[in-house]
């Protein structure tokens, strides 16, 4: 920033006033204010450093500092870094199937796609179960007495920083619509 506009105006200021006591007195103020010149400057440098601390008092983090750079000041702001917002909680797995006698055992065959199969295949290895294990508990979780079937659209819903559907669009997976079991 240079302050040299601001001295010049002072200056001015103080030959204008003078000039209306004649030629004498503004020749004399010309005089006294090339002499005030650097106590001018000082002056401003010195106000606008208050100013500066004055500003990062105020700050929650972060400052402002003035340096001197030649005969121009130069402002020097530091700020703090953006905090991230933390990443949303994972869903909860499903629970662990309850140990109930269920009879004998039927071995069934499954075709689903690929990238659903590796989806359960991390829920059951992020629930510390084995896939089949999982899937059990899943399709136990649907097929109780006290199972609900869900089918919520959640279009019209404005989603504010987490949109738990973004991946599905972006996937070309469809809409905001959530089904399953409760």
């Amino acid at each position: 920033m240079d302050i040299t506009p601001y001295v010049d105006t002072l200056r001015r200021d103080l030959v204008a006033a003078a000039e209306a006591g004649g030629d004498e007195l503004k020749q004399a103020a010309e005089r006294l204010a090339y002499a005030l010149d650097p106590s001018a400057r000082l002056a401003l440098m010195e106000a606008i450093s208050h100013a500066a601390a004055e500003i990062t008092s105020e700050l929650p983090e972060g400052s402002v500092d003035v340096r001197l750079v030649g005969r121009e000041l130069d402002f020097v702001v530091e700020v703090a870094p953006p905090v991230a917002l933390p990443a949303p909680p994972p869903p909860p797995a499903p629970p662990a199937p309850p140990e109930e006698p269920d009879g004998d055992l039927a071995r069934i065959t499954l075709r689903i796609p690929e990238a659903v199969k590796a989806r359960a295949e991390e829920k059951a290895a992020a629930a510390g179960q084995s896939l089949n294990t999982w899937l059990v508990g899943v399709i136990r979780g649907a097929t109780s007495e006290h199972s609900i079937n869900v089918d919520i659209d959640l279009s019209s819903v404005p989603f504010v920083g987490y949109d738990p559907f973004a991946a599905s669009r972006k996937e070309g997976r469809g809409t905001r619509r959530m089904s399953g079991w409760v």
